[in-house]
């Protein structure tokens, strides 16, 4: 027989064994750290030049960050913040290394999300945030995903709940009654409205007190912050149905969305959701807080059948959701939902199998040109990566052979470059900034 005592126990010794694996694959700290990208990758792979063109400009221009030469090699290396600086100072053909960005317009939300484990969301959720950095972009990505996998592979794990989504929830839940309970409404007739009370287990937490920027931590890369998660922020299903019982008016759903309307704008440049494998509180907050929907999934039958119960229970819930149009403020946010682009990706992909190859025609079929072109290919370098809680990205082509830290790279490049085409596109059909 067991209690909830004796799962505690496992848990504990689980977290002595998670402790020694951070060990083995973070610094001797126990801290996530960045390593440099050569100056081949730099010229090559993520300012697309010729490798002689970017060696004559740093001769030029002894003032540019000239890089790291390692005591076996004649090869330089680059920091992240030296590579953005080249890009900042550097014109190749008279034209500029900084990405592309819509003017006017705020931060592009995109959430990857889908109903079944094992879909790829986390890793490519980490990967388009990764590789977004090294494009020179700016990059929040908000963990909705109590499994808490995008945040352990940002280096975060000591998180409490009360700075996950669960904590930006509850806090909204209390301004927002707040907001209420202030409200005019009624004062024509003369009505007297009802008060709206939260007990003192709610505002009794201080969370209503939390500044924007203490939902937000920093990341070995210095371009990309993380909202993240933790195992305990699983109680949010819970609790949350118990807080629209306290208060049926509250848009629960548009919690996440109000908390990032009032980040400073410059901030950031794209902000990345990675969903939990369900239709919850936290996901349907991801999905409605998102201009675009990227929708990851497996090559085989299963995976499109939870793909396609995924989409159809989603609609459903949206639906349902638009119930709220008109009680909510006059511009707080519009009904009923609307996304600025929606894809299918798919993950875990290997060419040369039969089944993999009729399901994607399969899914090309139904989707039609909502379906991406380069799906993610399924490589050892991939299964590495994953174990050391770690992208391609990070993983030191020396680590193994180069051809195959190529491919795998290349796989997640194609992916990318067309997420960002398609970024793009629904990017530049937001409203301006006012």
């Amino acid at each position: 027989m067991f209690t909830h005592q004796d799962l505690a126990d496992m848990q504990a010794q689980s977290l002595k064994m998670q402790s020694w694996i951070r060990q083995q694959t973070f610094s001797p700290k126990m801290e996530k750290t960045l390593r440099r990208f050569s100056s081949w990758e730099v010229a090559e792979l993520i300012f697309k030049v010729n490798q002689s063109t970017l060696r004559g400009r740093l001769a030029a221009d002894p003032s540019l960050p000239q890089g790291h030469v390692e005591e076996d090699g004649r090869q330089r290396w680059y920091s992240l913040e030296e590579i953005n600086e080249l890009r900042r100072r550097l014109k190749v053909n008279r034209k500029s290394l900084m990405p592309e960005r819509p003017a006017g317009k705020r931060a592009l939300r995109v959430a990857i999300s889908n109903f079944k484990g094992g879909a790829g969301k986390s890793t490519v959720a980490l990967h388009f945030a990764h590789a977004a950095a090294l494009d020179g972009y700016r990059v929040l990505c908000v963990d909705f995903d109590p499994q808490a996998t995008l945040s352990h592979s940002m280096g975060l794990s000591d998180v409490t709940e009360d700075y996950t989504v669960w904590g930006i929830m509850a806090r909204d839940l209390v301004r927002e009654t707040e907001r209420m309970n202030a409200s005019t409404r009624g004062a024509e007739s003369g009505a007297a409205l009802p008060k709206r009370r939260l007990p003192e287990a709610i505002t009794g937490m201080g969370l209503q007190d939390l500044r924007i920027s203490d939902f937000v931590k920093p990341t070995s890369w210095p371009t990309i912050d993380v909202i993240p998660s933790c195992a305990n922020a699983a109680f949010v299903e819970f609790a949350s149905a118990q807080y629209r019982h306290l208060n049926p008016e509250w848009s629960f759903f548009a919690a996440v969305s109000r908390y990032l309307d009032q980040l400073p704008s410059d901030d950031y440049d794209m902000m990345i959701f990675d969903c939990p494998p369900a239709i919850g509180y936290q996901s349907m907050n991801a999905v409605f807080a998102a201009d675009m929907l990227y929708i990851p999934s497996g090559p085989g039958y299963w995976e499109y059948d939870s793909t396609t119960s995924f989409i159809g229970q989603l609609s459903e819930a949206l639906e349902d959701l638009s119930a709220f149009n008109g009680i909510v403020p006059a511009g707080t946010f519009s009904l009923p939902k609307v996304f600025q682009e929606v894809r299918f990706l798919l993950t875990r992909y290997e060419s040369g199998n039969d089944l993999h190859r009729a399901m994607r025609d399969a899914f090309v079929k139904v989707f039609g040109d909502r379906m991406t072109e380069h799906p993610i290919e399924m490589t050892r370098a991939v299964e590495q990566s994953g174990r050391f809680l770690s992208s391609i990205y990070e993983i030191d082509y020396r680590d193994m052979t180069r051809e195959t830290w190529r491919r795998a790279r290349a796989s997640f490049d194609q992916a990318y470059m067309e997420f960002k085409d398609n970024a793009l596109t629904a990017w530049a059909q937001l409203e301006d900034e006012a």
